[in-house]
């Protein structure tokens, strides 16, 4: 894996985490009755999630092996 992709994978991982932590304080105010912050963080946690999905499609497009010419 190149310098940059394990650098990126370590931010996936970052925001896998930060997700985490996100839900779990949107949970606590959904059961709280407070569901309009809840549904804010909760579409935090969705943006966070297109991020991650994104940021690891990248680090994979970074470690696959290339091709040469056919």
């Amino acid at each position: 894996m190149n310098p940059r992709a394990a650098e990126l994978s370590s931010l996936a991982t970052g925001l896998d985490e930060l997700t985490r932590r996100v839900t779990t304080i949107a949970d606590a105010y959904a059961s709280a009755d407070a569901d309009e912050v809840a549904l804010d963080l909760y579409a935090v946690e969705r943006a966070l999630v297109d991020a991650h999905r994104r940021l690891m499609r990248t680090v994979q497009s970074q470690t696959r092996p290339e091709r040469g010419p056919a």
